[in-house]
């Protein structure tokens, strides 16, 4: 690792913002369609907000580059609008009631015209990303779908269910770790093409970089889904496990708990609900037994590994906000 210091939050953003405000603009117009319920579903899901980071991995990735290209706008809307979708068919998929501290989408347009929008909005971010003319780009995005899709439906298959480790790593890389990775990649590849691909390729190792920060953004979610309260979380607090969810904190309990903690979160993984075991009784076993730390240390660990993926980049200021990244997503209240 380089001597270069790491960014504050205050410089990131005087970075990015401007870049950031264009993909909004680009986001809000790729968004619209002669079908007003398209758009309005659109709309309220862009005033939802959100923290980008997806696009703000895009934007360093390729401005560490030194790329300038207008490309980084509007495959950065790309990756929000697939974002977006993927939390659309999401919230359908887990009967959610509230996203952000909002009603969710679908329970004020219902989920049939919801599946619709979110398909709508996925082929509008393909149809953006097409005019690029770049079979690189079209890869990525291919693959991506499929791991994400393969993901919900391995997901669906293991509800209610014991998984190991192993299992969860899988899971949480198809689901959130791999979108990360490949707005990384794509960054890098509308670099070289602005290039013209005739210096050295950081593709892969941005591409890992993107990997370890999804997966350490993943585990970070999930503890804050076990021990932030509803109102920080905009949305009920243990929602993975009453969904039947076990992840990372959870799996560490159940492989080091005596034979009465293994089968009070069995139960309530099955019951999908906290009716027989409360949530303060899974808290004080993943407390007593030191899971919780476990999974914050794991997805600390994540987090430094993506700072050695980009120690060989060229140094600039666009580095050193990728070194902050990590700090700022394990270090996250919401």
């Amino acid at each position: 690792m380089s001597t270069i210091s790491i960014a504050t939050a205050a410089e990131v953003f005087e970075l990015l913002k401007d870049d950031l405000a264009a993909i909004e603009v680009e986001f809000a117009r790729q968004s619209s369609s002669p079908v007003t319920v398209v758009t309005d579903i659109a709309n309220y899901l862009i005033s939802g907000g959100g923290k980008r980071i997806r696009p703000l991995l895009l934007l360093l990735s390729a401005k560490s580059l030194d790329c300038q290209s207008e490309a980084r706008i509007r495959m950065g809307a790309v990756v929000e609008m697939l974002h977006t979708a993927t939390l659309v068919h999401d919230d359908i998929i887990d009967e959610a009631n509230l996203r952000r501290g909002r009603p969710s989408s679908n329970t004020t347009w219902g989920n049939a015209k919801c599946v619709l929008a979110g398909d709508w909005l996925y082929m509008q971010a393909f149809r953006t990303a097409l005019d690029e003319r770049n079979f690189r780009i079209l890869d990525l995005l291919i693959s991506l779908t499929q791991e994400m899709v393969e993901g919900e439906l391995l997901q669906m298959e293991k509800l209610g269910h014991l998984i190991n480790e192993e299992e969860y790593f899988d899971l949480i890389y198809r689901k959130t770790a791999c979108l990360f990775k490949v707005s990384m990649q794509l960054g890098a590849v509308i670099a070289d093409s602005a290039a013209g691909a005739t210096g050295i390729s950081f593709e892969d190792s941005l591409g890992e970089y993107g990997r370890n920060l999804g997966l350490a953004f993943q585990i970070v979610d999930d503890v804050l889904d076990l021990t932030a309260n509803d109102e920080v979380l905009g949305k009920p607090s243990a929602s993975d496990l009453r969904e039947g969810k076990a992840t990372l904190a959870v799996i560490h309990a159940l492989e080091r708990g005596t034979g009465a903690d293994r089968e009070a979160i069995r139960t309530v993984l099955a019951d999908r609900s906290f009716k027989r075991i409360t949530h303060a009784d899974i808290l004080e076993i993943l407390n007593r037994h030191g899971s919780l730390s476990y999974a914050m240390d794991t997805a600390c660990a994540y987090a430094e590994a993506a700072r050695q993926s980009v120690a060989d980049l060229p140094e600039s200021d666009y580095k050193r906000a990728l070194l902050w990244v990590p700090g700022f997503v394990t270090s996250r209240s919401r």
